[in-house]
């Protein structure tokens, strides 16, 4: 198949698409462009090579959802924030921490349908609760990172482990998923 031929194929499926996957889509966008941008903006000197990166990946993540893009996107930008950002926690790395998580679960949406498919608004009702509470924990949680950060307190790594364990555990929960598979 050659390139016009892959492009107008694409575009034909873009037009056959609902308001469900081109929503789902425009949230990856939106959440990754909160991504880039938001670490960009910072007085520390990003990576210059993020931008680079991460462009293309996103862009790569709209359209093939299913694909290693988004992940590799959120790897980019976790490890360019790593790499140069100062070890405290501050708005913006919520505000970021909050885009990816958000990127991801629109991901994990989008790539459980081709893009020719029509959902009913009542499929998100499972995504939003979860979405909302890992947002919600997001937040919680890198408040009171920051709340012990200088605290010294023995076994952080404990508590910290303990925190994320929690976090998994009640979006599991949230989303209705059981233990049992009968």
């Amino acid at each position: 198949m050659s390139a016009d031929e892959r492009i107008s194929l694409w575009l034909a499926q873009l037009r056959a698409a609902g308001r469900t996957v081109l929503l789902t889509r425009l949230v990856i966008a939106l959440t990754g462009a909160i991504a880039l941008v938001v670490p960009a903006v910072q007085p520390w000197d990003q990576l210059d090579i993020v931008p680079y990166v991460g462009v293309p990946l996103l862009l790569l993540a709209v359209v093939v959802p299913d694909s290693f893009a988004g992940l590799t996107f959120m790897l980019v930008i976790a490890l360019g924030w790593l790499m140069r950002a100062p070890a405290t926690v501050s708005w913006s790395l919520v505000l970021t921490a909050a885009a990816l998580v958000i990127l991801h679960l629109a991901s994990a949406f989008a790539a459980q349908l081709p893009s020719y498919a029509r959902v009913h608004r009542s499929a998100l009702q499972r995504w939003w609760l979860p979405a909302a509470t890992a947002v919600v924990l997001t937040g919680l949680i890198a408040g009171i990172a920051a709340l012990i950060h200088h605290a010294n307190l023995s076994g952080s790594l404990a508590v910290t482990s303990a925190a994320i364990a929690l976090t998994a555990a009640t979006i599991w929960l949230t989303a209705g998923q059981k233990l049992n598979r009968d």
